[in-house]
């Protein structure tokens, strides 16, 4: 058993090895290839300027990245903090508490950006369904599946209760209605298409079905638990 299992080890390691390297390459060339774009926006960004930074998807993306290591000093010390107090799952608690906040907050605030028109077009709807993919294009059918692709990810880790797809399913959907109608009160010189809707619940359960391998576990710990049988009444 144990020669079975020392055999087994290289393989599984080695598969990993062999993720890892293209993984790290395709970082490595998302990066070469954005950086020109987001060095843009960079003297504007460290002028604290909001015009040219705040307002561009680019300034966005550029503090979104130059803030991964304070998001990472969140994780540690929210994880240091329970770990102290004795929390199980004190890291990946805290790891799923900051993800979800620092993936999903950017790309809500480039969704809710104004157009140039805004305030002056009258709102736009589209309820026809699939009707609007086809002007979306890749780029925009992959902004719309990222926009709540961490909720998606790092929610049933976090909460036990949205541990299962239909129910991130459902979060994606009224968390993109409600985005949606927020544009078109605004008057945002933005289209609230239900593709829109589609989409971005698409990426959300695509996002909790990436990570469920960590959320199912205690899921099912979770509902493997007995439950205490209810007191019996007094009898009178």
């Amino acid at each position: 058993m144990n020669h079975n299992a020392s055999l087994s080890a290289p393989p599984r390691r080695t598969r990993r090895i062999v993720l890892l390297g293209p993984a790290i390459l395709g970082a490595a060339s998302a990066v070469f290839v954005v950086r020109r774009p987001l060095m843009m926006s960079a003297p504007m960004c460290m002028a604290g300027r909001w015009h040219g930074c705040f307002d561009t998807f680019n300034g966005v993306v550029l503090i979104t990245l130059v803030a991964l290591p304070l998001a990472a000093l969140v994780v540690w010390a929210l994880a240091r903090r329970r770990r102290a107090a004795g929390v199980a799952s004190a890291w990946r608690m805290s790891l799923a508490e900051v993800g979800m906040v620092h993936g999903t907050v950017p790309f809500l605030w480039m969704t809710m950006m104004p157009g140039a028109g805004a305030g002056i077009v009258p709102a736009r709807v589209s309820l026809v369904p699939l009707r609007d993919l086809v002007t979306m294009g890749p780029g925009g059918i992959i902004g719309n599946l990222l926009i709540f692709a961490a909720l998606g990810f790092f929610a049933p880790m976090r909460f036990v209760a949205l541990a299962s797809v239909p129910r991130i399913l459902a979060l994606g959907a009224g968390g993109s209605v409600l985005v949606e109608t927020a544009q078109y009160v605004l008057r945002l010189d933005r289209v609230s298409s239900v593709d829109d809707v589609l989409v971005n619940a698409a990426g959300a359960v695509l996002a909790a079905l990436a990570s469920r391998r960590w959320w199912r576990t205690t899921a099912e710990a979770r509902s493997d638990r007995p439950h205490p049988a209810p007191a019996a009444a007094p009898a009178g």
